[in-house]
């Protein structure tokens, strides 16, 4: 074997290669009284989110009635607060006040469509 040594590939480019320095420190940050200040002397708008009142607990029915299908369904939050409110009065399950809402229409229909028909 020859004792020739490796060639450096990069020997030229080593000499071209860019010196890197530490950066300067990041100064120091503002005081947050200080933002608070600027802030109301420029009139900016709070970003804290508005805290809102709590709700009264809801009575939790635990009841074995055999419904077990979801029915998911879009309202209005007052819509929902009447149901609840509804279903906690006559203290039934949700389920059941549904069956009874729905009962209380067909009844209501079929008077109607008597009162029609013997008119």
């Amino acid at each position: 074997m020859s004792n020739q040594t490796r060639t450096n590939a990069f020997a030229d480019v080593a000499a071209t290669l860019p010196t890197f320095e530490t950066k300067p420190r990041a100064s120091q940050p503002v005081a947050t009284d200080q933002v608070e200040r600027i802030a109301k002397e420029h009139n900016f708008p709070s970003r804290q989110p508005v805290k809102a009142k709590p709700r009264p607990p809801r009575r939790i029915a635990r009841h074995r009635t055999g419904r077990n299908q979801q029915f998911n369904i879009k309202a209005t939050a007052e819509t929902i607060e009447r149901f609840y409110e509804l279903a906690d009065k006559r203290r039934v399950a949700l389920g059941e006040l549904l069956e009874q809402g729905l009962d209380a229409i067909e009844r209501l229909e079929a008077l109607e469509k008597a009162g029609q028909g013997g008119a």
